[in-house]
């Protein structure tokens, strides 16, 4: 697992990892074998084909690196799922992935230590073995039976026609009906974010589309600030944020907003955000508890590094870390392995566990002292 070191007075490094730092140079090979084991390749792809073969196979990867590094096979199982369905949607046959995943596991194994190829062997093979029995698509994250279905269904018809105020108007018509704020995140906002990726996914959509509808509920989610700083304040404070490199920044966004609505002062630090600059403002904001997000498993090492660093900076002051995302919810004790105190599956049950962390506010917190 690669961990963040300082040897002296300068950033944060993070140790080397044997497959990621390698990855341009193994993927290059693996593609070579590729194209040199099917002619028909460079006759369908070209040169320029070779290139996109080339970077595909480098986040192949970068998630094996991951899955390796932690000792999860499930990690790159799942991920193995994801491109199964992705490539379907292309019309890239199951053999092709599964003759591919071989290649990448010869090549990657003949070029690392006895303990990683070991690994790697481990990890591709429960790939391969799954693979046949993987889905090809993925069921509908929507459903209008569900509470709240038929807006969530409104409000992804509004964002796929490109009409950010028809969506716009729908949640805050709800809203001022009288549906809390909660549910229209747990029950709107949250299942229509993630049908829209599955769209994505089965190229049903284009990514121009996800962005727009993740750029156009954030703003909605903006829209109804006023009601989620209404809360009474308990004298407790968060930091939330995502690992660097992560862009995935709208699931940690809702969880910060959710610590408001118990009471607590958030301070959502975005996405892409340093390691230097996390600890900074956990120690201006006196944070009670950090809450961290990775929703790509490739990042999972960056999780680690960040709660390493966070530990050796702050020395014997205590401070729960909490982590979440789509990592940590396959395997469940991967949130051990990055050194963190907690795992929360959701934005409700981060607000539960953390405040089981830190217990009651202590009095000269709750009134405002540090």
């Amino acid at each position: 697992m690669p961990v963040a070191v300082r040897p002296g007075p300068g950033p944060i490094r993070i140790a080397s990892n044997p497959i990621a730092d390698r990855r341009e140079e193994l993927a290059g090979a693996i593609v070579a074998i590729q194209f040199e084991r099917w002619p028909a390749l460079y006759a369908r792809y070209g040169e320029a084909g070779r290139s996109r073969c080339v970077e595909d196979v480098g986040f192949h990867l970068l998630y094996l690196a991951e899955a390796v590094a932690t000792g999860s096979p499930a990690l790159f199982r799942e991920y193995v799922a994801w491109v199964k369905i992705l490539f379907a949607g292309i019309g890239i046959p199951d053999e092709e992935l599964g003759e591919s995943l071989e290649i990448l596991r010869d090549v990657v194994a003949s070029r690392t230590d006895p303990a990683t190829a070991e690994r790697v062997r481990a990890c591709v093979g429960e790939a391969l073995a799954a693979l046949p029995g993987l889905p090809r698509d993925v069921p509908p994250f929507v459903r209008t039976d569900a509470p709240h279905g038929a807006l969530a269904r409104s409000y992804i018809d509004a964002l796929l026609a490109g009409d950010r105020r028809r969506a716009a108007a729908l949640v805050m018509e709800s809203a001022a009906a009288g549906t809390q704020v909660s549910d229209l995140y747990l029950h709107v906002f949250q299942p229509a974010l993630r049908e829209i990726g599955r769209l994505w996914q089965t190229r049903a959509i284009t990514v121009a589309h996800e962005h727009f509808a993740t750029a156009a509920t954030q703003a909605i989610m903006g829209q109804l600030y006023p009601a989620i700083f209404a809360a009474e304040r308990r004298g407790l404070s968060m930091v939330a944020t995502c690992v660097g490199g992560e862009r995935h920044e709208i699931g940690i966004r809702m969880v910060a907003d959710f610590f408001e609505m118990a009471g607590w002062d958030s301070h959502y630090l975005g996405a892409d955000t340093p390691v230097d600059g996390i600890i900074q403002a956990v120690r201006e904001r006196d944070a009670r508890v950090l809450a961290v997000s990775a929703t790509i498993t490739a990042h999972v090492g960056r999780v680690a590094a960040l709660i390493a660093a966070v530990r050796a900076e702050l020395g014997d002051r205590p401070l729960p870390v909490l982590v979440g995302g789509y990592p940590f919810n396959l395997v469940p004790d991967l949130w051990k392995t990055v050194g963190a105190d907690a795992f929360a599956p959701g934005a409700e049950e981060a607000v539960a566990i953390a405040e089981r962390l830190v217990g009651p506010a202590a009095p000269d917190r709750a009134a405002g002292v540090a």
